[in-house]
């Protein structure tokens, strides 16, 4: 039951940050944000603060923000549409 509970939560968690990642992204995406490198850089220190605020394994963040980014511009149309 313990190990449910623990499952449970850490899902909630990762669904939360995946929420707050997605809305942070959107937020700060621009038109042209996959081809300047400059929002590309602060969109990637702001998934990365993202990651560390909730305490995401410090080994598995290079590889989180680069899919982050990744999934971001497959949907980037969508991202920049939205605002």
């Amino acid at each position: 039951m313990i190990e449910n509970d623990f499952l449970v939560q850490s899902l909630m968690k990762l669904l939360e940050l995946a929420v707050v990642l997605f809305e942070k992204v959107r937020q700060n995406a621009s038109i042209d944000w996959t081809i300047k490198e400059s929002v590309r850089a602060k969109l990637k220190v702001i998934v990365k603060q993202t990651l560390r605020q909730y305490v995401y394994p410090p080994d598995m963040q290079a590889f989180a923000t680069e899919t982050v980014l990744k999934q971001a511009e497959l949907i980037a149309n969508e991202l920049t549409q939205r605002k």
